[in-house]
C-alpha cells in the first residue's frame, strides 16, 4: 500500500491580492489544523486536516509540501505525521498539494522550499502537530459516537478502543465525523522516548515506483496535444540575442515555431523534442556576447588572488583577540593558500518544465525544490493573478540546489505564452544544462597560523576571496553588504559555527563576484570552507609535531558537540591503532545545517598519483534521527558528491563561457571507485539538524589529509585531475 501518488484535489475559486516576487510570495503563514467545513479529496474522502486524509478503507493519505529528489524527506515527513497520528504505517500513502492550493488556503502547508537540509528540521514541529491534531479529532469523533469521554479511549495503528465497553472502530469509519469537529487549540507532542515510527529505518515510500519505472518525473509529462521545445541561451552569461534566421529551419521536419525567449535565448517548438533540438542546432543565431566574453579562468583567478591581500577591503565574519599582533610576535608562523573551483549540479534529469497558457489560466508541471518560488515565477511570467495559476509538482530527477531556481519555469511559460492553448514541454539539452547552471561559487583562501615557543596555536587568520551567492540571488539577505552564508562552517555562532577556540582569530571575506552566476550547490559554502580549514588544521598539526586528532582535541574543549562527533569517528576508524601496511588515514570535522559531523578516510596510494579510497567513516549529531537507514544512505550519497567534486569536478571559463559541456569533461565517480562507507550516529537531542548536506564537507579534507600522510605532499587545489591524480 505504501506509495506516493500525484495530487488530484478539487480546485476551489479564490481571490488573493499579492504581487509575485523573485523567490517566493509575500503572504503570511497561517497553519490551521481542521475545522467544521469538510474539505474533500478528489475521491470524496474527508480531509481531517490539511495534512491528513482518511479513506473509508483506512488508507491514510499524508500531504507532503516539501520536494522529494532522492534524499528521503517524503518518507521522513510521513513518519513524523504518522507517529503522532498513531495510524497503521502499512496503510500510509502520500501526495503533493500544489502551491496554488496552499496560497488559496492562507499557506496552510507552510514552506514548500526544500534546500539547506531544511525539509525535515524546519517543518518537523508543525507537521507533527498536524498528525497529533488529527489523532485527537478522530478519537473525539469515536467518543462522541459512543457517548463516552475521549480520555477513556486509546488508539493503536488506526484502531480506536474504548476498553470499558469493549467497543472498537477504525479511523476510516469516523473520519467523516472527525472532519466536522473544531480542532483542539493545542496538542501535546510525544516524548521522543515514546516514538515507535520515528527513529526506525522504515522502507522508503517512493522506492517501488522508481524500481518499476512508474514514477513520473518532469521529463515524463505528457499532455494531449503537447508540443516540445528546445532552447539555446547565449553561451556567455549576460549576453543577448542579436539576430536569428528562422527561415532556415521553418521547413524542417516537425517544426512548428521559432520564438525568442527574453533577451538572451531562442527556442524551437516542434512535434518531438528531437526535431526541435535538430532544428535548433541548424538555426543561425548571432549573439551579442558583450564584455564578459573576455573573461577566463585565468582572469578570475588573478582577481581573486588580489583579494587575498590584507590591504584589500573585506567583511569580518568571526573575530576575537588581535590576530595581527599575535602573528607578529609568534615564535613560528605557517601560511598556505588554497582554492576551490566552480562546480556544476549536473542533475541526471536536465532542467525541464511543461506549461499550458491561455488568456485566463496558466498551469505548469515540473520538478522544483521550491513550489512557491516556481508559483511566483509563473505569476510573473504569465502576467496572470494567483487564482488563475498553479504549479503541479512531480518527483525531481536530482536537485542538489539547482532546482531551487526558476529560470527554466519562466522560460517554459514565456514560450507557452507565444502558443496559447497548446501545452509546451521545454527540455534543456545536456549541453544547455551544463553551460547555463548556477554554479558552486569559486573561491581562494589564504590562511596563516602562529605558534608560541611551546607549539601552542595562538593565532589564526583565515582570509577568503571569492563569490557571494546571496549577492547574486538574495541581495536583501546581505548584512551591511556582508554575505553571512559565506562563513558557513567557520561562523562565530549559529547553525554552521566554528568548532575551535583560538586566542586570536580573524575570519574574513573579500567579496569578488565574477559574471558566472553562483548558486546553492549541495553543501554550499561548507564544502570549500571545510577543505580550507580542515586541511590547514592538518598542516598546523604537523608543523607543531602533533597528532592531527590530538591537535584538534586541544582546541575543542569549549565545543563539546564538535568534539563528540570527532571522537566518535576517530574511534570507529581505529585512529589510535596502527593502520594496515600501505594504508593511510586522514580526519576532518565541521558543523553545517545545524548538525555536527566528522569524517575519517583510509586510502592507499600507487605511484604517488593513483588513490584508492578504501573506507570512509562519518559521524553525525543531527539532534534527532528520523530514519537511520535513510541517514546512512544520505551520508553515502554525500560522499559520492563530495569525492566526485574532489577528483573529477571543477568548471573552467574560456571566452566568458563554461567549457565543460557534458559528462565527458565533467565526470562522476563510478561504483568501482566507491569506498566502503560506515556511519556513526550520535544524536544528542534538543535540536534538529540537517542530514543531506553536512557530511559532504568532510569527505574531501579527510582524503586530502590521508594523501599527505601517504606521500608527504599537500594538495591545495581542486580538482585532483588537474594535479594528474586519479582514482586507482
Amino acid at each position: 500500500m505504501n506509495k506516493h501518488v500525484s495530487p488530484k484535489m478539487n480546485r476551489r475559486s479564490f481571490i488573493i491580492g499579492t504581487a509575485a516576487v523573485g523567490t517566493g510570495l509575500a503572504i503570511g503563514l497561517d497553519i490551521p489544523f481542521g475545522g467544521p467545513a469538510v474539505v474533500r479529496a478528489a475521491d470524496g474522502s474527508p480531509e481531517v486536516n490539511a495534512w491528513v486524509v482518511v479513506r473509508p478503507d483506512d488508507t491514510v493519505v499524508i500531504r507532503i509540501a516539501r520536494s522529494e529528489m532522492g534524499q528521503g524527506s517524503l518518507t521522513g515527513l510521513a513518519q513524523l505525521v504518522a507517529e503522532e497520528l498513531e495510524c497503521d504505517w502499512s496503510k500510509v500513502t502520500t501526495e503533493y498539494p500544489t502551491p496554488g492550493q496552499s496560497v488559496a488556503r492562507k499557506r496552510v502547508w507552510g514552506d514548500f522550499s526544500t534546500g539547506g537540509s531544511r525539509g525535515i528540521r524546519s517543518s518537523q514541529d508543525y507537521v507533527r502537530k498536524g498528525g497529533a491534531t488529527a489523532r485527537v479529532m478522530l478519537i473525539q469523533a469515536a467518543a462522541d459516537e459512543w457517548k463516552v469521554p475521549a480520555a477513556e479511549c486509546t488508539v493503536a495503528k488506526g484502531v480506536i478502543t474504548h476498553k470499558a465497553s469493549g467497543k472498537t472502530t477504525t479511523y476510516g469509519k469516523v473520519a467523516e465525523a472527525a472532519a466536522k469537529l473544531t480542532p483542539p487549540a493545542d496538542v501535546k507532542l510525544k516524548d521522543p522516548k515514546d516514538w515507535t515510527i520515528v527513529g526506525k529505518g522504515l522502507l522508503r515510500l517512493d522506492t517501488a515506483d522508481k524500481t518499476t519505472g512508474t514514477m513520473v518525473y518532469g521529463i515524463d509529462i505528457k499532455l494531449p496535444g503537447m508540443l516540445n521545445a528546445a532552447i539555446k541561451d547565449c553561451p556567455v552569461f549576460g549576453g543577448k540575442v542579436k539576430s536569428f534566421d528562422e527561415a532556415k529551419v521553418d521547413g524542417m521536419k516537425g517544426v512548428k515555431k521559432v520564438v525568442k525567449v527574453g533577451d538572451s535565448a531562442v527556442a524551437v517548438v516542434a512535434d518531438t523534442w528531437w526535431h526541435a533540438k535538430t532544428a535548433l542546432e541548424a538555426l543561425p543565431i548571432v549573439w551579442d556576447e558583450g564584455d564578459n566574453a573576455k573573461v577566463s579562468s585565468e582572469t578570475i583567478a588573478k582577481w581573486l588572488a588580489e583579494g587575498l591581500d590584507d590591504a584589500q577591503p573585506a567583511y569580518v565574519g568571526n573575530k576575537n583577540g588581535d590576530v595581527k599582533a599575535a602573528i607578529a610576535g609568534a615564535a613560528k608562523k605557517v601560511e598556505a593558500v588554497y582554492n576551490y573551483p566552480y562546480q556544476n549540479h549536473a542533475t541526471m534529469e536536465p532542467m525541464n518544465a511543461t506549461a499550458l497558457y491561455t488568456a485566463d489560466k496558466c498551469d505548469v508541471w515540473c520538478g522544483t525544490q521550491n513550489g512557491e518560488a516556481a508559483f511566483a515565477a509563473v505569476l510573473e511570467a504569465s502576467g496572470l493573478p494567483a487564482e488563475k495559476c498553479d504549479v503541479h509538482k512531480v518527483m525531481l530527477g536530482g536537485g542538489f540546489g539547482r532546482r531551487g531556481m526558476t529560470d527554466y519555469v519562466r522560460q517554459a511559460v514565456a514560450i507557452a505564452k507565444q502558443m496559447p492553448g497548446t501545452p509546451i514541454k521545454l527540455l534543456w539539452s545536456r549541453e544547455e544544462d551544463m553551460t547555463h547552471g548556477r554554479y558552486h561559487p569559486i573561491t581562494q583562501c589564504k590562511m596563516t597560523g602562529a605558534f608560541d615557543a611551546d607549539n601552542n596555536l595562538v593565532a589564526l587568520h583565515y582570509r577568503l576571496s571569492g563569490q557571494s551567492i546571496l549577492f547574486s540571488l538574495r541581495p536583501e539577505a546581505l548584512q551591511n553588504g556582508m554575505d553571512p552564508a559565506a562563513f558557513q562552517g567557520v561562523a562565530q555562532s549559529g547553525e554552521a559555527a566554528f568548532g575551535y577556540s583560538v586566542p586570536n582569530l580573524l575570519i574574513e571575506h573579500a567579496m569578488r563576484n565574477p559574471h558566472v552566476p553562483p548558486g546553492f550547490w549541495r553543501g554550499v559554502n561548507v564544502n570549500h570552507n571545510a577543505i580550507y580549514m580542515e586541511c590547514f588544521m592538518d598542516e598546523l598539526a604537523h608543523a607543531a609535531g602533533q597528532d592531527p586528532l590530538e591537535f584538534r582535541r586541544k582546541l575543542m574543549g569549549k565545543n563539546p558537540k564538535h568534539l563528540a562527533v570527532l571522537n566518535a569517528v576517530a574511534e570507529k576508524i581505529g585512529w589510535t591503532t596502527p593502520a594496515p601496511q600501505g594504508v593511510y588515514r586522514g580526519i576532518a570535522q565541521v558543523m553545517g545545517y545545524g548538525s555536527y559531523v566528522a569524517g575519517a578516510a583510509e586510502i592507499s596510494v600507487t605511484d604517488g598519483s593513483k588513490i584508492k579510497v578504501l573506507r570512509i567513516v562519518a559521524s553525525t549529531d543531527p539532534g534527532y534521527v528520523v530514519n537511520p537507514a535513510q541517514v546512512e544512505r544520505q551520508i553515502a550519497g554525500s560522499f559520492v558528491y563530495g569525492l566526485s567534486a574532489l577528483f573529477y569536478g571543477g568548471c573552467t571559463v574560456k571566452d566568458g563561457r563554461i567549457e565543460q559541456t557534458n559528462f565527458d569533461t565533467f565526470n562522476s565517480m563510478r561504483i568501482n571507485e566507491m569506498p566502503k562507507v560506515e556511519s556513526v550516529m550520535v544524536p544528542s537531542g534538543g535540536f534538529w539538524g540537517g542530514v543531506g548536506e553536512p557530511t559532504i564537507g568532510v569527505a574531501a579534507p579527510a582524503v586530502l589529509n590521508a594523501y599527505f600522510a601517504a606521500t608527504g605532499k599537500r594538495i591545495r587545489s581542486v580538482p585532483l585531475r588537474d594535479q594528474n591524480i586519479s582514482f586507482a
